[in-house]
């Protein structure tokens, strides 16, 4: 488990493995991709099975109160297990792709591009929650979506707030500068690494990047203007190439190593 923390201490960040973070934000709660299941084998379909190499460090009944799960899509085990559907029953509100609204039903609501949720603080304030692009694979979104399904990222703003950005399964640079021209810079971004690939013939060969590669979730950051970054989905899943080691070398190659926080 990794945190992160603002300077004032407003903002927290706990990484729980793959791609399950905890956010607190404005007195409001928020839980990225819930991945709670025991290692082992998820079939995705008849051709694919992902790997679960690590347990959570925490169950879902340690995670205190839940306000809204941030889904970046409901179709693939290594964002929303067995356990992690459980957990949205809990939870009052959901908020996921458009499809995945339609799917998860009661509690959940689908997000379109840009479009806002505004959401009550204890503290009498407001948090809006915006949907933001997000692709999950090379190429054109129209095209991608057909194999990998939809992806949505989220942006986290408030008056007296600095902003977070969550990524998703995002592997578009694109969409990385299409948030940057409307929301930059952010304070925060929580970044989906990992290099994710899937095998694509029998004797191992590899498809192409799913989610952003250590290098480009460096240059992300500086697209960003993000102030800290917390790395999430690099970790855990067998189908992911990259390791947190591999995002240390790119930042600091970059000379961005002082924006990355692990702990």
């Amino acid at each position: 488990m990794t945190a992160a923390h603002s300077p004032a201490g407003q903002i927290s960040v706990r990484v729980f493995g793959g791609p399950t973070a905890l956010i607190a934000y404005g007195g409001l709660n928020f839980l990225t991709d819930p991945t709670f299941d025991a290692p082992g084998e998820y079939p995705m379909d008849e051709l694919i099975t992902l790997v679960k190499t690590a347990p959570a460090p925490m169950a879902p009944a340690d995670l205190g109160r839940i306000d809204v799960v941030l889904l970046s899509h409901d179709e693939h085990p290594d964002n929303l297990d067995h356990s992690g559907r459980a957990l949205l029953a809990e939870v009052p509100l959901t908020l996921t792709t458009p499809g995945g609204g339609m799917r998860l039903g009661e509690g959940a609501k689908g997000l379109a591009d840009w479009e806002p949720v505004v959401l009550d603080r204890p503290d009498g304030g407001a948090v809006t929650v915006t949907g933001v692009p997000a692709v999950h694979g090379p190429g054109p979104r129209a095209e991608v979506e057909k194999g990998a399904g939809q992806v949505v990222g989220f942006v986290l703003t408030s008056d007296d707030l600095p902003s977070v950005y969550v990524s998703g399964d995002n592997a578009s640079m694109d969409a990385v500068q299409q948030i940057a021209k409307r929301f930059g810079p952010v304070d925060t971004a929580v970044l989906f690494a990992g290099a994710p690939r899937l095998p694509i013939s029998p004797d191992g060969q590899l498809g192409p990047l799913l989610v952003l590669d250590s290098a480009q979730a460096a240059r992300a950051a500086q697209i960003l203007g993000a102030r800290r970054v917390v790395p999430a989905h690099c970790d855990s899943w067998a189908h992911f190439t990259e390791s947190r080691e591999d995002l240390v070398s790119a930042f600091t190659e970059a000379g961005l190593a002082d924006r990355l926080q692990l702990s």
